[in-house]
């Protein structure tokens, strides 16, 4: 279990600003994977590092599988090696000059207390046969591909068998392709070893995709937290929108409120959409819809479908993104099983579905 208590980092001359965490609370129950999700300069890597005891805070305590690690008030500092966690970073750190099994071996040879070294082999080899490299435990270091070193760092931070696992960005510096393998290879290794893990990314398709809560961070702060399908599909704040990718966004005013939900007049028609909380006829909102939220046709079937004509069209193999003007406003339309695209001019109709529109109160 990991717990935040008004945690706080700040640099010199700064104040709370990029890359500083602003009296964050968090708890993490033992066994989950929780992401840090944000922008460059959100907090979420200062975050990590103070959670592993390689940035001490200023302020707020930080505790581990039940002991408080971090308290300046108290004056309680535990460092990174007298901390139960295993980390692997953006860079893999991966010793050159030694084989496979002796980088993973490595913590274990010069930690206290010390393992023997016939002991710690059989446990790196344990580890390496956890990330499937275990026919690779004599192979030099440097011959192994990207994500074959990333795995080795993996390796690295299971051998100590730690109470936490961090991992900081740990899937940039590899090709799209292979980047989803070793998304799916972390999450199964974390689920099966039933480790308390902390992710650090910008990327919300790998948050979403590995996380049993995702932590959206802004500023140094927690903006909101939540599971990933909740955190996708109903955003509680304009920010985690706007980052989740929800790149449609109407302004629009509140008509009506009742038990069926918000009518909301934007500017290509009517929408009504889930009750939303605190909302009242006649509150200017912005409505958030995801490009994928709109019914598609060639010719109007509906009396209240949109019509717009399309701007321009990206082909992405699966599918095709129409960006179609519906008068003063550019919608981004998500289409697929589209084998025919449209080119610029042509006439397009958008049936909006109303249970997917996120509406909140404008900013």
């Amino acid at each position: 279990m990991i717990r935040l208590t008004g945690l706080t980092k700040r640099f010199p001359g700064r104040t709370v600003a990029a890359n500083a965490v602003d009296g964050i609370d968090l708890e993490i129950a033992e066994g989950k994977l929780v992401t840090l999700l944000g922008p460059s300069g959100c907090g979420k890597t200062t975050t990590l590092r103070l959670i592993a005891g390689l940035e001490r805070a200023d302020a707020g305590a930080i505790e581990l599988d039940g002991k408080v690690v971090s308290d300046p008030r108290n004056g309680v500092f535990a460092g990174a090696h007298r901390r139960p966690i295993g980390i692997v970073f953006q860079s893999y750190a991966i010793w050159p000059h030694m084989s496979v099994v002796q980088n993973v071996m490595f913590p274990l040879r010069v930690n206290k207390p010390r393992v023997r070294a016939a002991a710690a082999r059989k446990k790196a080899l344990d580890a390496l046969d956890l990330v499937g490299l275990a026919d690779f435990a004599e192979r030099p270091a440097p011959a192994l591909s990207g994500g074959q070193q990333q795995r080795v760092a993996l390796a690295r931070a299971l051998v100590r068998e730690p109470k936490v696992l961090l991992l900081d960005e740990p899937l940039s510096n590899l090709d799209a392709g292979l980047r989803d393998r070793m998304r799916d290879e972390i999450r199964a290794v974390q689920q099966r070893l039933g480790i308390t893990t902390v992710f650090v990314t910008h990327d919300q398709d790998e948050a979403l995709a590995v996380s049993d809560d995702v932590v959206v961070m802004n500023s140094g702060s927690i903006v909101e937290r939540g599971r990933p399908q909740e955190i996708y599909t109903r955003p509680q704040q304009e920010f985690t929108a706007r980052f989740l990718g929800v790149s449609n966004t109407l302004t629009g005013v509140v008509t009506e409120v009742s038990d069926a939900g918000v009518c909301v007049q934007v500017g290509p028609g009517r929408l009504v959409c889930r009750a939303g909380s605190g909302l009242s006829a006649g509150d200017t909102v912005s409505v958030f819809m995801r490009p994928e939220s709109f019914g598609f046709s060639r010719k109007q079937h509906d009396a209240e479908a949109w019509k717009g004509t399309v701007e321009f069209s990206i082909y992405h193999g699966d599918c095709w993104d129409y960006y179609v003007r519906l008068g003063d406003d550019v919608l981004k339309v998500r289409v697929y099983k589209e084998k025919v695209g449209l080119a610029h001019g042509d006439p397009i109709f958008l049936q909006p579905e109303p249970e997917d529109a996120i509406v909140l109160p404008a900013h």
